[in-house]
C-alpha cells in the first residue's frame, strides 16, 4: 500500500521518507490545512515547486502544536521550516462575523473544527522554535501576508503588531511566494545565513534601522492609538503596491524596523505553466479516512489565472495575489483538463474554469509605460481605465477549445463573474450563457445603493440593472431557464439601515432572492477594514458611517432576506426605525395596510422549513 500509493505524495512521516531513501529533509512545511496534493492548496503547490528544484521536502499538516514530539515526526530539516496558517486566516476560519465559534472547518477531514490554533502562524512558529532550537523559520500564506505590517485586528478590536514581530520568525514571505521561496532555498543551501538574506522581493524582515530610500510609515505605537496615523500608514503602503515601481517600506516597532521589500514580479505565462504542470496527485493524502469538504469543492476545477484588478474595498486578493492578471496558456489548461478526465471519479464534468474573477482571463494593461508607474487600486473603478485590455477573444477561444475535448461533457464557470466587464465581452458573455452557466450564474453586485457601492469601489445599480436585462433577454432568446445568483454584503462601511431598505426594494422590484448573505467581516489588509477601524476614507478623509452594533447588523441582514418568513419581525422593526412602514406590504408580500404592519402582536405564520442557508464564498489560496 505504502509503496504503491503513499510514495506518490510528498512525505508526511519518516516511513514515507524512507520510501524515498531519505534520512533528512531540506525543508519542512507546516500548514493548518489537511494535505491535499492539489494546486489549489498553497502549501502543496510550493512544496512541489521546491521538490522540482531538487530539494527534499515534507509536509506536516495540522500538527498538534502543543506536542513537541508531534512536530519532530520527520526530524529536524537541514535548511528551514516554512510555516503557514493554511488557505484561510485562522481567525476567519474559527469565528463568524458575530465572533461566534464556527463548528466546522472545510479544510479538515470530516469538516471538524479545532484542528488548528488561533493565530496559527504565531502558534506554529513558537512550537517549531521550541522543537528545533535555532532552526530558521519562514512564515507565509494569507495570514502572514496580510498581517505583514501593523494592522487592525477585528477579533481583538485593536491594532496589532506585524505578525513577523509577534511570531519572532526570521523572514516573512508575502503574496504567492514562488519566486522568493525558490531563491531563498537555493541561497540557504549554498551556505548563506538567513540573517543576510534581506533583498528578496516579496519578503519582510526585521532591522535596526530603515534603508535610506525606504518609505517610512508611522510607527506601530502611533497607528495603534491614532486613527489618522493608521490611515496615513495604510495610504502610504498601498501606494507602493505596484511591483514595477514600488519602494521599500519601513515601519518602526519599538527599537526595530519592519522592512517590507517591493512585491514579487508577476509570473510569466511559462513560469505559471510550469507550476501547474508539477506532479500533483490531485487527491487528499491516502492516510485520511474522512472526506475534506474544501477538496470536494475544487476536485474537478481548474485555475486559469491569478490576480484581480477589480480593487473592491472589502477584498484582499489584490494585496495578496496582485493586480496584474497572470494567465496560463491554453495548452497548459487543456493538459490539466485532460489529466482530470483520467481521474477514477471523473464523470465528464469540469466544475469550474476560472480564477478570482473568471472573465479576467487573458486581460491586462495595454500600455506598458503607464503600467510601470500606475498607482490605481482598480482598473475598473470609478470608470474602466482607457489602458485596460478587455478583448474577450482569448477567454472565448479557451472555453471553445475545452468544450471540444472528447471526455468533457459539461464545462462550467463557477468562479465569480465581473458583470461590469461583460458589456465589453459580448462573445464570452454569449458563450457563457449558452454553455457554461449550469442554470445559475454567480455575480457579486454586493449592494445596489449608489452611496454604498461608492465606498465599496463597485459599479452602481444602473450597471447591474443593464446586466440583468441583458442576461434575462438573451437567456429567453436561447430558450434557457437560467437565473442570477447575486452575492450581497450586509453591514459594510458606508451602509445605513436606510440604504439597506432601498437594496431590499431593488431586489423585490427585480425579482431577485438572496441565498447567501455575507456579513462584513473586517479582515487584515483591506480598505474596508481600514475604514471600519478609523471611520474615515484614508484617501479623502471623508467620515463614513460604520455599522457596529449587533442590532443594526441583524436588521441589515434581515432586510436582504425579506423573502424568508422568520425575518418578518426584524423587517418590521427596521421599517419602523427608518420611517418606511409604507413599503412593508411590498417587502412582506401582504395586502395589509402599513398601519397594520406596526402591530407586533399580529399572528405570524408558521415558517416553512428553511432550505436557504447562509454561507461564505470559497476562498482561493
Amino acid at each position: 500500500m505504502v509503496q504503491d500509493t503513499y510514495h506518490r505524495f510528498l512525505p508526511t512521516s519518516q516511513a514515507e521518507m524512507a520510501q524515498r531513501g531519505w534520512d533528512e529533509l531540506d525543508v519542512l512545511f507546516v500548514t493548518g490545512d489537511a494535505y491535499v496534493d492539489h494546486p489549489s492548496f498553497g502549501t502543496p503547490l510550493l512544496a512541489r515547486l521546491l521538490e522540482a528544484e531538487g530539494f527534499r521536502v515534507g509536509i506536516l499538516a495540522q500538527p498538534d502544536w502543543r506536542d513537541r514530539e508531534a512536530l519532530r515526526v520527520m526530524g529536524r530539516p537541514r535548511l528551514f521550516a516554512a510555516i503557514s496558517a493554511g488557505a484561510m486566516d485562522s481567525m476567519v476560519n474559527h469565528y463568524t462575523a458575530a465572533k461566534k465559534v464556527r463548528n466546522d472547518d472545510a479544510y479538515t477531514p470530516g469538516n471538524k473544527a479545532g484542528a488548528r490554533p488561533n493565530r496559527a502562524v504565531i502558534a506554529y512558529t513558537a512550537a517549531i522554535k521550541g522543537a528545533f532550537k535555532g532552526l530558521p523559520t519562514v512564515i507565509g500564506g494569507i495570514e502572514a501576508s496580510l498581517r505583514r505590517l501593523a494592522h487592525y485586528d477585528y477579533w481583538d478590536d485593536r491594532v496589532r503588531r506585524s505578525v513577523l514581530v509577534d511570531a519572532k520568525a526570521d523572514l516573512l514571505l508575502y503574496g504567492m511566494a514562488e519566486t522568493a521561496l525558490v531563491e531563498l532555498a537555493h541561497r540557504l543551501a549554498a551556505g548563506e545565513p538567513i540573517t543576510s538574506i534581506i533583498d528578496l522581493r516579496g519578503t519582510a524582515h526585521l532591522a535596526a534601522t530603515a534603508p535610506e530610500k525606504a518609505v517610512l510609515l508611522p510607527a506601530f505605537e502611533s497607528v495603534s492609538r491614532d486613527p489618522e496615523a493608521y490611515n496615513t500608514a495604510f495610504r502610504l503602503a498601498t501606494e507602493q503596491a505596484n511591483p514595477l515601481s514600488a519602494k521599500l517600506l519601513a515601519q518602526p516597532h519599538g527599537q526595530r524596523m519592519v522592512i517590507v521589500n517591493p512585491p514579487a514580479l508577476p509570473l510569466s505565462e511559462a513560469q505559471l505553466d510550469r507550476v501547474y504542470a508539477l506532479p500533483f496527485q490531485r487527491r487528499p493524502h491516502p492516510g485520511y479516512r474522512e472526506p475534506i469538504p474544501a477538496y470536494e469543492q475544487i476536485k474537478f476545477s481548474v485555475t486559469s489565472h491569478r490576480g484581480c484588478f477589480g480593487g473592491c474595498a472589502f477584498c484582499a486578493i489584490t494585496h495578496h495575489q496582485g493586480k496584474t492578471i497572470q494567465s496560463r496558456s491554453a495548452a497548459s489548461i487543456k493538459a490539466e483538463v485532460d489529466q482530470l478526465t483520467h481521474h477514477s471519479e471523473f464523470r465528464g464534468t469540469i466544475s469550474d474554469v476560472g480564477g478570482p474573477t473568471a472573465n479576467m482571463y487573458g486581460l491586462g494593461c495595454n500600455n506598458p509605460q503607464a503600467q510601470a508607474h500606475c498607482r490605481r487600486e482598480s482598473c475598473l473603478y470609478p470608470e474602466p481605465c482607457p489602458n485596460l485590455k478587455t478583448n474577450d477573444q482569448r477567454a472565448t477561444r479557451l472555453l471553445r477549445e475545452l468544450r471540444k475535448l472528447p471526455a468533457v461533457k459539461h464545462l462550467f464557470v463557477a468562479s465569480g463573474i465581473r458583470f461590469d466587464l461583460l458589456n465589453r465581452q459580448p462573445n464570452y458573455f454569449d458563450d457563457l450563457l449558452q454553455h457554461h452557466v449550469g442554470g445559475l450564474l454567480k455575480v457579486a453586485p454586493e449592494s445596489t445603493s449608489l452611496q454604498v457601492t461608492r465606498v465599496m469601489r463597485k459599479p452602481g445599480p444602473k450597471v447591474f440593472e443593464e446586466f440583468l436585462q441583458t442576461f434575462r433577454t438573451r437567456s429567453r432568446q436561447l430558450d434557457l431557464r437560467q437565473a442570477v445568483i447575486p452575492y450581497f454584503i450586509s453591514s459594510h462601511p458606508g451602509c445605513t439601515l436606510n440604504d439597506m431598505v432601498e437594496v431590499a426594494l431593488f431586489l423585490k422590484r427585480h425579482n431577485l432572492r438572496i441565498e447567501q448573505v455575507q456579513e462584513f467581516t473586517p479582515t487584515p489588509g483591506s480598505l474596508a477594514t481600514c475604514i471600519y477601524h478609523t471611520g474615515r476614507d484614508p484617501y479623502t478623509g471623508e467620515k463614513i458611517h460604520v455599522p457596529r452594533s449587533s442590532e443594526e447588523k441583524r436588521l441589515q441582514k434581515a432586510l436582504l432576506l425579506s423573502h424568508l418568513p422568520e425575518h418578518r419581525q426584524s423587517i418590521l422593526e427596521a421599517l419602523r426605525m427608518t420611517g418606511r412602514e409604507d413599503v412593508g406590504p411590498l417587502l412582506l408580500n401582504t395586502d395589509r395596510a402599513p398601519s397594520a404592519l406596526k402591530d407586533k402582536t399580529a399572528k405570524r405564520p408558521i415558517p416553512p422549513k428553511d432550505k436557504h442557508r447562509n454561507g461564505t464564498r470559497k476562498s482561493r489560496r
